[in-house]
């Protein structure tokens, strides 16, 4: 991967932490759990496609590419983050 694009996936993390850091329903269900006694722990995973275009010319009409996938990571849940996640009906699955 190449350095320009690694600074735009870079800038792209950046971009989606800054949305969720202001937004304000986001902070607002955080102060109620909080409110309720409660520490919040919120851990994202992100999986971001990239499908490098081709000139019309240079690329197959069968549609068959498949864009790569670039995974933030690993992420390790304690037996407190399956139980909130669960409360808010969300199902984490292993690989």
């Amino acid at each position: 991967m190449d350095d320009s694009l690694k600074q735009l996936m870079h800038d792209l993390g950046n971009a989606i932490n800054d949305s969720l850091s202001e937004s304000d329903r986001i902070a607002e269900a955080i102060g109620e759990i909080r409110r309720n006694g409660f520490d919040v722990f919120l851990v994202l995973e992100a999986t971001i496609g990239f499908n490098r275009r081709e000139d019309s010319e240079n690329s197959s009409s069968d549609g068959d590419q498949q864009p790569a996938l670039v995974s933030a990571g690993k992420v390790k849940f304690t037996a407190q983050d399956e139980r909130f996640l669960k409360a808010l009906k969300i199902t984490a699955t292993a690989e």
